[in-house]
């Protein structure tokens, strides 16, 4: 543990008073719950009120909204989301007082540190969903785990859990190398793509962190056999390989066209057999990543497949939203070329007469960087409305638009805002088709206020 990580600690503890900038996102909001189980006296700003906030103070959390110097008094420290930088109302009067600031990341290095398995999903696709996954099997065999997914999880009700077993089970990200923060026993790795490329330089660079991220696990590692990304990023390392090729120690055998049947073979031996509810190739390989890291953790195959047989998929993964003079509407989070791919390709499983993706591009420095990759993929569907880019922590300094998009795939249109992407849906579907509203920033409320 490094000498951060051990001055966390030794405040990471009851009675103790923490403050936590930016409290309603993903893997903020389980952290506060979990400080508040701990034993200590936490409290929260974000910028406006949401769901997350509001069930925040239900559970006796402060949270102020909006970001003021005056908001972390009693503090004795603060931990802040990667999002929230130096110049930071909060941050600046935490450092001006001599309070510590950490790091998201930092904290939950220090709370699984307390667990004899800590259990850390990462890939550049798929964390979410495998993650999701897994919490289904724990709970099947009981294990009565601590889960942060990055999304909702309707078995959970939540994002998160506090559970009282023996195993935390952690989304691991890895854009600013967050996840290297990370003291995983058994270290997950689902795929290696180019990605957050505002952070990092190149692939060689991701699979640089990945290397490290893998490195850290006391435990081993479970990765990606297929994926040859994976392979240079862990070249002589030694870990257990999931894929669908016989040579992986853990693979599928007797796939079925639409990839929900499968037999899962560990070491040559039948494990268990797999009956999802979920499309796709992607999920699939999901599905055998997380039913491979059950079988490294000693639970019973047949808890395995209860477990999976009862995942509907997490919340805007694939999800369906409803009916709109008979088509149907999904949702799904995906923002990398590679994820769109997947899930164009699943949802054309599905034999609807038109596809009709509704994709708002996530960040303008990956929309550049991967703007070839976007119209590749992008020409697939039968028609795309495109929404423009979604910001999140950027600022448009490169001058791109999805405009540009537009020019280049046929049979697309542009929307400058999400009440034009709802109306130009309402005036073109037809009965039959399938719409996809797609991409991890707000583009879900352009299908969601269609179906209203």
């Amino acid at each position: 543990m490094n000498n951060r990580s051990e001055e966390l600690r030794s405040y990471l503890q009851p009675g103790r008073r923490v403050h936590l900038v930016g409290i309603g996102g993903v893997s903020m909001r389980p952290l506060g719950l979990v400080l508040q189980g701990m034993g200590m006296v936490v409290t929260g700003s974000d910028m406006s009120v949401t769901a997350s906030t509001e069930e925040l103070v239900a559970k006796g959390i402060p949270v102020y909204i909006g970001h003021q110097g005056e908001n972390i008094c009693g503090a004795e420290c603060v931990i802040r989301t990667a999002a929230v930088h130096n110049d930071n109302p909060e941050i600046a009067a935490a450092r001006s007082a001599g309070i510590p600031v950490f790091e998201r990341a930092q904290a939950w290095g220090v709370i699984m540190r307390a667990y004899q398995n800590a259990v850390c999903v990462a890939g550049t696709h798929g964390k979410t969903t495998t993650t999701s996954m897994l919490t289904h099997i724990l709970m099947a065999a009981a294990w009565d785990p601590t889960v942060m997914i990055g999304g909702h999880l309707p078995l959970l009700r939540a994002g998160h859990r506090v559970g009282k077993g023996d195993t935390i089970l952690l989304e691991s990200c890895e854009y600013c190398d967050s996840f290297l923060n990370f003291a995983p026993t058994l270290a997950v790795i689902l795929n290696i793509e180019a990605d957050h490329l505002d952070y990092f330089k190149d692939l060689a660079d991701v699979q640089k962190s990945f290397r490290e991220f893998a490195t850290l696990s006391s435990g081993g590692v479970i990765a990606n056999g297929d994926d040859p990304h994976v392979a240079e990023a862990l070249k002589d390392l030694d870990y257990v390989t999931f894929g669908f090729r016989t040579g992986n120690r853990i693979h599928g055998e007797n796939i079925c066209a639409d990839w929900r049947h499968f037999d899962v073979i560990c070491d040559g031996k039948p494990y268990c057999h797999l009956d999802l509810q979920v499309l796709g190739r992607h999920n699939a390989m999901n599905a055998l990543a997380a039913a491979g890291t059950a079988w490294l953790l000693g639970i019973p195959g047949e808890a395995v497949s209860i477990g999976l047989s009862g995942f509907c998929g997490a919340e805007r993964r694939l999800q369906y939203k409803g009916s709109y003079h008979g088509a149907d509407v999904y949702d799904d989070y995906a923002h990398h070329p590679d994820e769109l791919s997947a899930t164009i390709e699943a949802v054309r499983l599905m034999d609807y007469k038109r596809l009709i993706v509704a994709f708002q591009p996530h960040t303008y420095t990956r929309t550049k960087a991967l703007f070839a990759d976007f119209v590749r993929e992008l020409k697939k569907p039968d028609l795309v409305v495109l929404a423009e880019i979604y910001a999140a922590r950027e600022q448009n300094l490169i001058g791109i638009s999805s405009a540009d998009l537009q020019k280049e795939i046929p049979n697309s249109v542009y929307c400058q805002t999400l009440p034009q992407v709802t109306e130009f849906l309402r005036k073109t579907l037809r009965d039959g088709d399938v719409v996809l509203t797609i991409g991890a920033g707000d583009i879900f409320r352009a299908g969601e206020a269609l179906l209203k």
